[in-house]
């Protein structure tokens, strides 16, 4: 089909609908915001849906164009976070709730009580809770932002500057002073997709800890919380009573609950570690004005493409993959304690294997909307080493006992290491279970015990009868001396 551009000759409808000359250029809507023609005057709104990976309805559409009509109106320093909250809430809404909210919280009970067979670490004060997608965004969303804004700041900084480098000359005095409003549009469009991408992993999460990471804020926090939508979503790709799965994932996301709640330490931890490699993420400029300067204007949906892709993230330096591998360590550790601990708890439970390794796929590969999140900032939370970690907690179990296993959470310091995974018996001889010792016993057990020994083989001989001395002869038999 002939696509002249001067004339349009040789276009069809369709074609006239999704690609005319005035439509999908990004010059031409950038200048038509600085022209003072009104803030989505001329805009194609399905191209800016384009850009920030929204879908294509009115509703959304709408939302997308007041949040860059304010974005322009208002120009700020950082970018508008409120906007990833209403977005991820939205998306959260569609299609409506599901699954059984009953079959959840008569599940935490038992699910305690098998837990507090099979580890020392207490429950915590707060009371699970049954919550739906969009509970868990707005307990979550501030999780999100704080590790997705040192990148999205960089990001948003570094791709308007290129833009704006792209564009003609003739715009010069329409972009004096339009800076802060190109970065507020850009965060408006991170902002909006990192909403997307939250709502979205509302849909496919189904417990509060399936992340790996405590992301839940606010009071309550720390009893652990499942989403009977995910149970159910779960619970529809096994083939295993819906109940015996309810159960499982309860008894799974109170462990992970426990642990936080016992090592106290753990959390900022982790947060604190997730943060900072966050923040030394460094954006590469000329990378940004390399890839602004390939922009096709026919493509505005390339800056989305982008975003998700992360194209815009450099590669790791040498300190990131070391912190990342340490990050990814510390992850293991605590899936492979949580995966240890449940398997004891559920022993008793019809189908737990195969609950159990459908689990442990999914935290290893994870969902679309987390691999999303993971190109969006740079950083994806995955523990890679989950059954190294989960045999190395069971070895530590059959040696020491669960006070040996459970004791190791006291202090980082106490924590295996990477190596150590690598090489169980480093670990068993640092903390004193290397070899099978026998059990010391001291002098006064030693003697105790003959003392015992002693009187029980008196216990066992029969009493002398009447007609038999003590040693063994009848008085009333004639002593005859002994044969020579």
């Amino acid at each position: 089909m002939s696509t002249d551009s001067h004339d349009g000759e040789g276009r069809g409808p369709e074609d006239e609908q999704n690609t005319p000359d005035d439509q999908n250029d990004l010059q031409r809507m950038l200048r038509e915001f600085l022209s003072g023609k009104g803030p989505a005057g001329g805009i194609d709104p399905s191209a800016f849906a384009s850009a920030a990976g929204l879908p294509i309805d009115q509703q959304a559409l709408q939302g997308l164009m007041n949040t860059l009509q304010n974005a322009m109106r208002q120009p700020a320093d950082g970018i508008d976070w409120s906007v990833t909250r209403r977005t991820a809430i939205d998306v959260a809404a569609e299609g409506g709730e599901g699954g059984d909210r009953a079959q959840v919280e008569r599940a935490f009970p038992v699910a305690g009580l098998w837990l507090d067979e099979v580890t020392e670490v207490g429950a915590a004060p707060d009371a699970p809770r049954a919550i739906t997608r969009i509970e868990w965004v707005q307990a979550t969303i501030d999780t999100w932002v704080g590790f997705a804004e040192p990148v999205a700041e960089s990001i948003t900084r570094a791709l308007m500057d290129a833009l704006t480098s792209q564009l003609p000359e003739e715009l010069g005095e329409s972009l004096a002073g339009a800076g802060p409003m190109l970065r507020s549009v850009g965060g408006a469009l991170f902002a909006t997709q990192l909403g997307t991408v939250v709502g979205k992993l509302s849909r496919e999460i189904s417990a509060g800890g399936d992340v790996g990471i405590p992301l839940l804020t606010g009071p309550g926090r720390e009893g652990g919380a499942l989403l009977p939508s995910g149970v159910a979503a779960f619970a529809e790709g096994l083939d295993q009573d819906a109940e015996a799965v309810t159960l499982y994932l309860a008894v799974r996301e109170l462990a992970h609950a426990r642990l936080f709640r016992h090592a106290r330490w753990l959390r900022q931890h982790l947060l604190s570690a997730i943060t900072d490699y966050a923040r030394g993420i460094r954006i590469d400029t000329d990378r940004i004005e390399e890839l602004a300067s390939e922009l096709d204007i026919e493509r505005p949906e390339q800056v989305q493409e982008m975003l998700a892709g992360g194209a815009l993230i450099p590669p790791k330096t040498p300190e990131q993959e070391a912190a990342h591998a340490r990050l990814e360590n510390t992850l293991a550790l605590i899936d492979g304690w949580v995966d240890a601990v449940t398997a004891d708890a559920v022993s008793r439970l019809p189908g737990a294997d195969a609950i159990a390794e459908m689990v442990r796929r999914r935290r290893a590969t994870g969902g679309p909307a987390e691999h999303a999140f993971g190109t969006l900032v740079g950083l994806e939370l995955r523990p890679r080493r989950m059954r190294e970690a989960a045999a190395v907690w069971r070895l530590v179990a059959e040696r020491g006992g669960i006070s040996a296993r459970d004791g190791l959470w006291a202090h980082p310091d106490l924590l295996p290491t990477a190596e150590e995974l690598d090489h169980p018996a480093r670990l068993l001889e640092r903390i004193g279970l290397a070899g099978d010792p026998e059990p010391e016993v001291d002098e006064f057990d030693q003697e105790l015990q003959k003392l015992l020994a002693g009187g029980l083989e008196g216990l066992d001989r029969p009493e002398p009868s009447a007609n038999e001395s003590q040693d063994g002869t009848d008085p009333d038999e004639d002593p005859r001396p002994p044969a020579v």
